[in-house]
């Protein structure tokens, strides 16, 4: 059952940052005020993103001038994107199947299925709107004299057009799901919708796919639908890898409120999602399929990783070393939040510990790329819908993404080529700070829920699955 407009509670009455923003425009919303009848939070919400990702478009519009061919623009705009740049090299301008045989003629997409697929099926799409030669002009091109065949750099910006447009159907369909994860808080979406990183950062890559799919499980779990929740993990899994970690954080939830079988459900179906994505590609070429686990298992420290700050200060570790190290320590941290989840005195919210798992495995990982933030959107909205903490989290995130763009671009290198960069290096830890803050304030709220905005206090529901169940007061006294 929908929740009528007296039990949503605005955000200018429970959120402080919005109550004080809203003394400009007359103050917070009062106690009799009349929702508009057309105006619904899920409206409100779907046309702010579609505000920000006008401008997430327009953040690119410099690359596209160029072309993307720019170092100097791409960087000191940091409009730099990944889809541009994959549309020939991987064999999207000939249509090319991504776990095809090529002979070697274009490189193996490093990605999931689901992204490697999505890739694909959008280059069908910019055929439609080619403006490069025929096929077989293209055929009998080597791929590394591509580039210049007439037409070919518009068809590259149709490509990443075509790719962007779709992006952001999936983030308004995130929104969506994002409005709908509390039935009574449909307001806590804004933090989403509105979010300076996904602005930054929702067309560098195609992890907006894996975001909506992690919105939609936390809808379909609000909703009491299991099955469908591990069919969202399941297909999000299939396109990046990290929704997988939020299976751990439902098995918690699931132990503490005495109903394991909700979890098997959900994984099982998840695990079939998982399988019918990858068939394809595994049959269609296995060793093609491989090489994304391969390409993961021998990369060393990479961009943005603590380890990446660690080889410049001292020296590199072996991709072996780093993957040996950072699984053990990932281990670790998930055992701590088990037995928080496991001894807290009420049973945490699922969002609480998917955030806690998921920023643990990014402090710990060898790479962050820029786009990586969005991992983490839906969850910390979810986990603590605080507008300060949000802010303050995501000030130290836009930090990283500026200093990242420059580092590539040389503008904060020290004087000589190849020179430690000290911007960038000081920018990963603000990066990590900012990350481990607001774990603390997740930790706070799960052994202290009368801090969490969320319960705050009230009567609750804390059934798996958010379906109806005997609720739970928290005291405050």
């Amino acid at each position: 059952m929908t929740p009528g407009a007296a039990e949503v509670p605005s955000p200018t009455r429970t959120d402080p940052i919005a109550r004080s923003l809203s003394e400009r425009i007359g103050g917070p919303v009062g106690e009799h005020a009349r929702p508009h009848p057309w105006l619904t939070p899920v409206r409100v919400l779907l046309a702010v993103f579609t505000v920000v990702a006008a401008l997430s478009l327009v953040q690119k519009v410099p690359c596209m001038q160029t072309h993307w061919t720019n170092n100097e623009v791409r960087y000191s705009k940091m409009c730099y994107s990944d889809i541009p740049y994959l549309y020939l090299p991987r064999g999207m301008a000939e249509q090319s199947w991504p776990y095809s045989d090529t002979g070697g003629r274009y490189q193996v997409m490093e990605y999931p299925v689901g992204i490697s697929y999505f890739a694909w099926g959008t280059s069908l799409l910019t055929k439609l709107f080619a403006s490069g030669p025929s096929p077989q002009v293209r055929a009998a091109t080597p791929a590394d004299d591509l580039l210049g065949l007439p037409g070919m750099v518009t068809e590259i910006n149709t490509y990443f057009l075509v790719n962007a447009v779709l992006l952001l159907a999936f983030g308004l369909l995130a929104t969506f799901f994002m409005a709908g994860a509390h039935r009574r808080r449909p307001w806590d979406a804004i933090g989403f919708a509105a979010s300076p990183v996904l602005l930054l950062s929702g067309l560098v890559n195609w992890d907006m796919l894996a975001v909506a799919c992690v919105a939609g499980a936390f809808w379909s779990w609000a909703r009491g639908r299991p099955v469908l929740t591990g069919i969202f993990l399941g297909v999000g899994t299939a396109t990046k890898l990290y929704p997988l970690f939020l299976f751990g954080a439902m098995l918690v939830v699931c132990v503490r409120r005495g109903q394991v079988s909700v979890f098997v459900k959900a994984l099982a179906a998840g695990a079939v999602a998982w399988a019918v994505l990858n068939l394809p590609a595994m049959l269609t070429g296995f060793e093609q399929w491989k090489v994304f686990w391969s390409f993961n298992a021998t990369r060393g420290p990479d961009l943005g990783s603590l380890w990446l700050m660690a080889s410049n200060l001292h020296h590199a570790a072996s991709a072996d070393t780093v993957n040996l190290v950072s699984w053990l320590v990932f281990g670790a941290a998930c055992i701590a939040v088990l037995v928080l989840g496991l001894l807290a005195e009420h049973p945490p919210r699922m969002a609480q510990l998917g955030f806690l798992i998921v920023t643990a495995f990014l402090i710990v990982n060898k790479v962050y790329s820029p786009q990586y933030v969005l991992w983490l959107l839906p969850l910390a909205v979810l986990a603590r819908p605080r507008l300060r903490d949000l802010l303050i989290w995501q000030a130290c995130e836009i930090f990283y993404f500026a200093s990242v763009w420059f580092y590539l671009g040389g503008f904060t290198a020290a004087g000589t080529s190849g020179a430690t960069d000290p911007v960038y290096l000081w920018a990963i830890p603000i990066r990590v700070a900012g990350e481990i803050f607001l774990m603390t304030m997740v930790v706070r709220d799960i052994l202290d829920p009368r801090r969490d905005p969320v319960r705050n206090g009230r009567t609750l529901a804390i059934t798996p699955g958010g379906g109806t169940g005997q609720p739970t007061t928290l005291s405050r006294s």
